[in-house]
């Protein structure tokens, strides 16, 4: 089939290639000229026959949202627009509004993959109405990874980025957990060699997972991650999480937890601690550290 695709950044470019080994048409649109096949969306649009099938490819929030208004604008009743970037699930509501108000398709899909996602495959969450996804379907197919997993359609419009949200939210008290027992394991004296401890862990344990094959390979190229600074950003999907949490009362305190560690390491001289440095000294006489 044909796909148009919009957005060829790391994911989207290496999506383009993947479809098209599959044997697929695929024609994309980025702001960028040297990697587009096309230079307008009017242009992506009117390059394909209809029906057609518009995957959006574009950070979330305002990029997305201005990208579909357009789409709305060019793109004819039958088609369908697949937001499979990384947007918030109460946004693919009102975009499936505002499009079947043109009588335009609207799927959304969470995608896992990453840079690996080209040979791989990608992990792929999508919600929408069957019909719809249905003819979309030949490119999830081209996408997922080979076997009979990797691939879901999770239910009603919305259900793909939350499914994903979650899946990010996981990974983030995942990746935490790594992170922690690797900071245990350099403090101590009688640990000599960490990285081979993570090393052993990859086979027969119940914590290996492809998580722990990158944090390896991370330690392979730095073994004491000296050329890193400590500071991690977050995509807004763990705080999607964590609101979404409150919302419905369930409690996530890991998940809740490493999100806020990802706000401590954005503090080099945390507020937070000059306050408990200082309680420890008023109450019990613990000495304190001055700059």
């Amino acid at each position: 089939m044909e796909l148009g695709l919009v957005g060829l950044g790391k994911m989207g470019g290496n999506m383009r290639e993947r479809i098209r080994r599959a044997g697929h048409t695929v024609i994309g649109y980025d702001r960028n000229p040297d990697v587009a096949d096309v230079h307008s969306l009017k242009e992506l649009v009117d390059s394909l026959k209809g029906p057609r099938v518009v995957w959006v490819m574009v950070p979330a929030g305002a990029a997305t949202q201005s990208t579909i208004d357009e789409l709305g604008e060019l793109l004819s009743p039958g088609d369908i627009v697949v937001d499979g970037g990384n947007s918030r699930w109460t946004d693919d509501e009102k975009h499936a509004v505002e499009l079947g108000l043109k009588d335009i398709g609207f799927v959304d899909c969470g995608v896992s993959g990453g840079v690996w996602g080209l040979e791989n495959g990608y992990a792929l969450m999508y919600g929408g109405d069957a019909e719809n996804v249905a003819k979309v379907q030949p490119i999830f197919d081209a996408l997922k990874p080979e076997g009979d997993f990797g691939a879901v359609h999770a239910g009603k419009v919305g259900s793909g980025h939350f499914s994903k949200m979650v899946h990010n939210g996981i990974e983030y008290a995942m990746m935490q957990a790594y992170a922690e027992g690797w900071e245990l394991l350099e403090k101590v004296d009688s640990v000599t060699d960490v990285r081979e401890v993570f090393r052993s862990w990859q086979e027969g344990t119940v914590i290996r997972s492809w998580l722990l094959d990158l944090a390896v390979n991370a330690l392979d190229d730095d073994e004491h991650l000296d050329k890193l600074k400590g500071f991690a950003q977050d995509s807004g999907e763990g705080r999607w999480t964590v609101e979404a949490a409150i919302d419905n009362a369930v409690p996530l305190p890991a998940i809740t937890a490493s999100l806020f560690a990802r706000f401590a390491s954005r503090q080099d001289d945390s507020p937070q601690m000059k306050m408990i440095a200082a309680l420890r000294n008023q109450f019990g006489g613990h000495a304190v550290e001055s700059k």
